[in-house]
């Protein structure tokens, strides 16, 4: 297919360098800031535009990449008759695309994408249309970029989006926090990575209820105190420690 990328972030990037990989072309790149489509059209070999006014008419499909607050403001631009248009967002309804498009959906990557990493993570791509037509270009398309690609309504993708918000975002401040501590007391950060690895490959395998282990579950309150006077001079890593804590222990 022929695309449009609209955005120039982590997740247009990611994706235009798949899209491009697996055999379509990027015809052009749009962003506002056209230091910043000029920079993602070089590396996909394409044309920018930072004005609505000079986007490419003849693409096949036209990719939102764009913020969730940016998707409200589509139908004030945009407008593609009846091309396929798609977002990309997890928690905003395909319908915010009624107005810019007569066929429209959702391409959801499942995923966190950084556009500095070069290494291309498996991506789940939750998809949905407006049509019937719709929904099975979006499918045919989307399988040929991903192995893993699931239709969901807008209810079941913003379910998802709560979930994977806890998953990747909480528990990577998780490991910034204790990062923190690690450099403030003067031990390795590093030592720990073996333990981040085998939690996260354990529920591969085995529900995380079963794996759960710690002082917590264990009802181990001479280790917790421990732990608490510890934390005495971290009061933001505290209240989560204790809050955590009263959750493990509450299930």
């Amino acid at each position: 297919m022929r695309v449009v990328l609209i955005g120039s972030g982590n997740v247009a990037t990611v994706l235009g360098r798949l899209i491009k990989k697996n055999g379509h072309e990027i015809v052009q790149v749009f962003s506002r800031e056209a230091e910043h489509a000029n920079k993602l059209a070089n590396e996909l070999q394409c044309s920018y535009a930072n004005s609505s006014t000079n986007i490419d008419q003849t693409a096949d499909l036209y990719l939102f990449a764009l913020s969730d607050v940016a998707l409200y403001e589509l139908d004030k631009t945009f407008h593609f008759g009846n091309k396929l248009v798609v977002h990309t967002a997890g928690s905003v309804s395909k319908d915010v695309l009624r107005n810019v498009s007569l066929n429209y959906g959702v391409l959801y990557p499942l995923q966190s994408l950084r556009k500095e990493i070069k290494t291309s993570p498996e991506i789940p791509l939750l998809i949905d249309g407006n049509t019937d037509e719709a929904l099975a270009a979006i499918e045919d398309f989307a399988r040929t970029i991903s192995p893993n690609v699931q239709e969901t309504t807008d209810e079941q993708r913003f379910r998802l989006h709560v979930a994977a918000v806890v998953v990747s975002n909480f528990t990577n401040h998780l490991f910034a926090l204790a990062d923190d501590y690690c450099q403030e007391e003067s031990v390795d950060f590093d030592l720990l990575l073996p333990l981040i690895d085998e939690t996260v490959k354990r529920i591969h395998t085995y529900s995380p209820n079963e794996m759960q282990t710690g002082p917590a579950v264990r009802d181990d309150t001479v280790t917790l105190d421990k732990h608490f006077k510890l934390l005495a001079n971290y009061p933001k890593l505290k209240y989560i420690y204790v809050k955590m804590t009263e959750s493990i222990i509450g299930r």
